[in-house]
């Protein structure tokens, strides 16, 4: 691809912005609009810091870089690839994290309790020994609770090997091997069985209904880590059924069911769930402890 109107990040952000919002792509992964997203993947073409377009924006670019951000440009508008995809990475908070086609891309709101380390469920943070996360996907969250938690192991559970893959780099990068233990597991079914201080899980919870919805850029993300049943509850029926007798006395179950409240509370609604504010609101994230699964 050759081009000689564009010479600047000006304008290749005023072009990217225009395809975008021209081919109306779905900013549901990391960025909230065609501005925010053109500008990052801009910045990250050029290896360029990403919070500082300002003093770049009339730079002159070398035909190469420009090519290099036009394919990139072209990429995203006709794949419809999510970003990170395109870029190889991802962020949550301050966190950075490795990620490609074999695991979604993170978003989880979870990873807006973990600093707070699940306060006042968690009263102190250095007693908890033993975390478990289900459903780990990349590994981020397991990781985050691994550095919120400093005296826990994670065991970091997927049913897909390949994801499992992804979640080991990142291990790695954090330099956590022997803190997060990656296990391939369907749920429990291969897990030490063990007592946990903390269950936390973001599984797959997309009703039938939604997933038949979902726009292009979804569909580019392993379907088995999206798609729950026709309520979008069948794992999360299995995750909540389970924990009970593998948590200590004073743990706690915590999980993410995104737009879903509606059906979980039809499924669980009876244990009295504790409805975690994120900024999602109130409905997306709920608790329970380990007295209420017992008297279940």
């Amino acid at each position: 691809m050759t081009n000689t109107t564009f010479s600047t990040p000006r304008d290749l952000l005023r072009y990217a912005i225009t395809r975008f919002n021209g081919a109306k792509l779905f900013f549901g992964h990391g960025s909230a609009e065609a501005f925010d997203e053109a500008a990052y993947l801009i910045l990250h073409t050029l290896k360029l810091p990403l919070d500082r377009l300002d003093p770049f924006l009339d730079a002159r670019l070398l035909p190469d870089e420009v090519i290099q951000v036009m394919e990139v440009i072209e990429r995203r508008v006709v794949e419809r690839v999510p970003a990170a995809y395109i870029t190889k990475e991802a962020w949550l908070g301050e966190y950075h994290f490795y990620v490609d086609e074999r695991v979604l891309v993170p978003r989880s709101f979870i990873a807006e309790l973990i600093p707070q380390t699940f306060s006042p469920w968690v009263q102190d943070p250095d007693s908890v020994e033993n975390v478990l996360e289900l459903c780990t996907g990349s590994g981020c969250l397991a990781i985050m609770m691994a550095e919120a938690f400093p005296n826990a192991v994670v065991d970091a559970v997927d049913i897909s090997k390949d994801a499992l893959a992804v979640a080991e780099h990142n291990i790695r990068e954090y330099k956590l091997e022997g803190r997060v233990n990656p296990i391939e597991s369907d749920l429990y079914e291969h897990v030490p069985f063990k007592r946990y201080d903390l269950i936390v899980t973001n599984p797959p919870y997309v009703n039938s209904v939604s997933m038949g919805k979902l726009p292009p850029e979804y569909l580019r993300e392993p379907q088995i880590a999206l798609a729950g049943g026709e309520d979008g509850m069948d794992l999360v029926r299995k995750i909540v059924e389970g924990a009970a007798e593998r948590l200590t006395p004073e743990g706690i179950l915590v999980v993410e069911i995104g737009n879903e409240r509606g059906y979980a509370e039809a499924a669980f609604g009876h244990l009295g769930l504790t409805w975690l504010s994120t900024s999602a609101g109130d409905d997306a994230v709920f608790l329970l402890t380990a007295e209420q699964l017992q008297a279940k």
